[in-house]
């Protein structure tokens, strides 16, 4: 078990697949902010942003971005 966690950990850590998973998490996350906080964001009012909410909003496409990058490489060295 400890063994396949340090391969998950190990390829989520390569850089093709940071960067890609930021690249996804910069956009989805954007878009998913303009919808959620889009008066605050464009009105500029940092004081009333929820930035917990911002935050998360970046980080889970980032880690379902990442966790399909691992399934999908992990897959195709299985075959």
């Amino acid at each position: 078990m400890v063994r396949k966690v340090n391969k998950v950990v190990k390829i989520a850590s390569e850089r093709e697949i940071v960067i890609s998973s930021l690249k996804v998490a910069i956009v989805v996350g954007l878009i998913l902010n303009l919808i959620n906080q889009g008066e605050k964001l464009i009105a500029l009012d940092f004081k009333h942003l929820n930035l917990l909410k911002f935050f998360i909003t970046f980080s889970v496409p980032y880690m379902v971005s990442t966790y399909a990058s691992v399934k999908v490489k992990l897959a195709s060295e299985r075959s």
